[in-house]
């Protein structure tokens, strides 16, 4: 049993929030999302006075959106509460992941981490020769000139490429702004960041999308003491949330997901 001793000062405290897999919208099996990390993120900057709040992040990207939403609630959460942030990236942070790493004050990294992915990508397939040579007839009806944009069972059009690009350029736009306003003069102005390229361990030090290798643990009894306690947050799934995962293993949500991982030999 533990007692209250007035004036005694606790060890620091510190919440850490596990993001762990690809980032994507509410209702995807084990999809990290605003909806569902809200009350856990909530949680963690208000239960115990934490002196700090650490982000622990395995992800390879997703939904530009919710990784917004998701980084957004962190800033406004820190700024309200005056928390500092600082995000341990373990085998990857890209695109989306790399996204929410900008929402702490600090970046650290293990050696083989990769990091980085600043870009938006949209790909698909396309399958009318494989249509045509079966005899397959597509009929399509539209009421609106654009309602087949990008049909996957015709050729691929100029005009839908054209389109594509001005809806990708500006989510990038919003992307860069993101790094940029988070990671400030540390970036590099000698080159393009913001390419798609990736970076592991060290090499993303150099230019400023990280602060340096460090481990969470050794790195917070750095900062806060050897007597610093972690409390542990992250969203639990249920029984049949985890087997219902397995059962849908084989969709096109597990492949998808599956592939944004293969992206980074993971």
């Amino acid at each position: 049993m533990r007692f209250f001793i007035p004036f005694l000062k606790s060890p620091p405290l510190v919440a850490v929030i596990r993001l762990q897999g690809t980032i994507a919208a509410a209702g995807r099996t084990g999809g990290l999302n605003d909806a569902t990390l809200a009350p856990v993120i909530e949680r963690a900057f208000r239960k115990g006075r934490p002196r700090a709040v650490a982000l622990v992040i395995n992800s390879p990207g997703g939904s530009p959106v919710q990784s917004s939403l998701i980084a957004a609630r962190i800033r406004r959460l820190a700024g309200d509460k005056k928390i500092p942030v600082h995000a341990f990236v373990e085998d990857v942070a890209a695109s989306g992941g790399y996204w929410l790493a900008t929402a702490a004050d600090d970046i650290w990294l293990d050696p083989s981490s990769v990091v980085g992915s600043i870009g938006v990508i949209s790909a698909g397939f396309g399958f009318p020769d494989l249509m045509a040579r079966h005899g397959i007839e597509r009929r399509v009806h539209t009421a609106g000139a654009s309602k087949s944009f990008l049909d996957p069972f015709r050729p691929e059009k100029p005009e839908d490429v054209a389109r594509l690009t001005a809806i990708l350029e500006p989510i990038h736009a919003a992307f860069k702004a993101q790094v940029a306003a988070r990671r400030g003069a540390r970036l590099a102005t000698d080159r393009d960041l913001f390419t798609g390229e990736v970076w592991v361990g060290s090499q993303a030090v150099g230019p400023g999308l990280a602060d340096g290798i460090g481990h969470l643990l050794p790195k917070l009894k750095e900062l806060y003491g050897d007597k610093v306690r972690l409390a542990p947050y992250g969203v639990k799934r249920s029984l049949f949330q985890r087997f219902s995962g397995r059962l849908l293993a084989d969709t096109f949500d597990q492949i998808e997901e599956r592939a944004l991982w293969a992206r980074y030999g993971l």
